[in-house]
């Protein structure tokens, strides 16, 4: 999966459009290039995805629909007894994968964006802050296995 600011939106700010691209074994899902545009506000989409995949992750819940923020981008993950995740946008599958590597996968993907994409926010900035807040404590409960099969 990967995360990415939109170019072009004048000076950055917390608002920033940008887009996730999600791959897996039986498909590949992309908020840009549908009608209506489905961009999401992206420091603050990233935040809250990870915000809410951890009680998924830990086996706290068995389903997440997760849409961006301003956006109709939408995911549908669903876990099994088996740990696994199934992961699909609008009926569509994308794949299935165990918990964890989806864990270290979202983990990988969000802390490249943390190094890219909001280099350029402002250090007061609250999306910037709330953003970087998300990962630490995601990185954590990976680390300490809190979002483990």
């Amino acid at each position: 999966m990967r995360f990415s600011v939109r170019p072009g939106q004048g000076e950055p700010d917390d608002f920033d459009f940008g887009d996730m691209v999600w791959e897996g074994e039986r498909g590949r899902v992309v908020s840009a290039g549908h009608v209506p545009d489905q961009g999401v506000m992206i420091h603050l989409s990233v935040a809250l995805l990870l915000h809410r995949l951890g009680p998924l992750l830990s086996g706290k819940r068995r389903t997440l629909s997760y849409t961006g923020i301003g956006s109709s981008f939408r995911l549908d993950l669903r876990r099994d007894g088996e740990g696994f995740v199934s992961v699909a946008s609008k009926g569509a599958p994308v794949g299935r994968v165990r918990a964890e590597d989806l864990a270290r996968a979202v983990l990988r993907a969000a802390e490249e964006f943390t190094e890219e994409g909001l280099a350029h926010l402002p250090a007061d900035s609250g999306a910037r802050n709330d953003c970087l807040a998300a990962v630490r404590e995601f990185r954590t409960a990976v680390v300490l296995g809190a979002v483990e099969a």
